[in-house]
């Protein structure tokens, strides 16, 4: 059987297209079980090369390999041998290559490299002064970009899904090291305001991967909550608004919010029906709270208030235990508003 797999993988990079076509499928079909898997992994030094050459090629080559390689890239093993050859660079060259076809599978390769510390280093650029954050402001542009061209065009493929919607998990991923908070928090390059601008898509993916890579921002609240809160008028409405509850404000509560949290809590609205998303917006709030100037701010916005019909109209025990943790915070720093209620990471 190894004989036959090495002559397989040999054949990736046969002059005849059809004969490299057959291979290709081939290997993508193996990578699609367990034993596939394992008998590939073997030949990782071998298939890995082979197969990121490919994505170079013509569709009906470079699919399935891409194919192949986003499954390959699910073992962590290969996954941290893709990093080590420079795949990031790869995929982010083809991504960005004019009339790219597998743009989805590209994105989505990304996303699992980045569950990586490497993946998300090399992603970051870290070590290159001159192109860090290159990538990922490329990434961000075309995350925003795509919902704008798909919102134009949503009369054409109203099904079909953003190959760019996947960025979102990217972000999550690289914002959960403090060198990719840090780059989304930097104040120059905007990056944190753009994304948060899309929690208003309808597509539950894309909401998702803003709510959490908000979440994983606001960790970074005790030494750049002044970042945070220079981009309060589109953070408060991305974090309060999915746990408001469903009621309509009356003007006795909205006359002391600022007018894009007033003027959405005051029309009837489409609620936020996902529980994980509700929790990650309790869980920046709460991250934010837990400074003195966090929590004048959200008091200055009325959102207490929020929080209270939010929690009143609430029946998962989950997302309730994360206004309560809020609740406990806020009534504790009305008491007593001491520095000591901070927490480290």
């Amino acid at each position: 059987m190894a004989t036959e797999l090495e002559e397989l993988i040999g054949f990736l990079s046969a002059p005849s297209p059809p004969v490299k076509k057959a291979a290709v499928d081939i290997v993508r079909d193996l990578t699609g079980s367990e034993d596939g898997l394992h008998s590939l992994s073997n030949y990782a030094n071998t298939v890995l090369p082979s197969l990121s050459r490919l994505l170079s090629d013509d569709k009906e080559v470079s699919e399935p390999a891409a194919e192949a390689l986003v499954n390959l890239s699910q073992n962590a093993g290969l996954a941290a041998k893709m990093v080590e050859m420079g795949l990031i660079k790869i995929a982010m060259d083809m991504l960005y290559k004019p009339g790219s076809s597998i743009t989805r599978l590209l994105v989505m390769l990304l996303v699992n490299l980045t569950q990586l510390d490497d993946g998300i280093s090399s992603l970051l650029q870290i070590g290159d002064d001159k192109m860090q954050g290159l990538y990922v402001m490329k990434l961000v542009r075309s995350f925003c970009r795509s919902s704008e061209t798909s919102a134009s065009h949503s009369f054409v493929t109203p099904l079909q899904d953003d190959p760019f919607d996947h960025v979102g998990s990217i972000l999550v991923n690289i914002s959960k090291k403090e060198e990719g908070r840090k780059m989304l928090l930097d104040p120059k390059r905007g990056l944190l305001k753009q994304i948060i601008r899309q929690f208003d898509s309808s597509s539950l993916l894309r909401k998702k991967g803003v709510s959490g890579t908000i979440r994983n921002c606001c960790f970074e609240a005790e030494n750049q909550l002044q970042n945070l809160l220079l981009i309060s008028e589109f953070l408060w409405p991305a974090l309060l608004l999915p746990v408001a509850g469903n009621k309509i404000y009356g003007e006795q509560d909205t006359s002391k919010m600022p007018l894009e949290l007033g003027s959405a809590l005051s029309i009837d609205r489409e609620p936020v029906k996902d529980p994980e998303i509700r929790i990650q917006a309790l869980e920046a709030i709460y991250l934010i709270a837990l400074q003195e100037a966090g929590r004048r701010a959200l008091w200055s916005v009325n959102g207490p208030r929020i929080l209270q019909v939010g929690y009143e109209d609430e029946e998962d025990p989950k997302v309730m235990e994360a206004y309560e943790q809020i609740g406990s915070l806020l009534v504790h720093g009305s008491e007593s508003e001491e520095p000591s209620t901070t927490t480290s990471k």
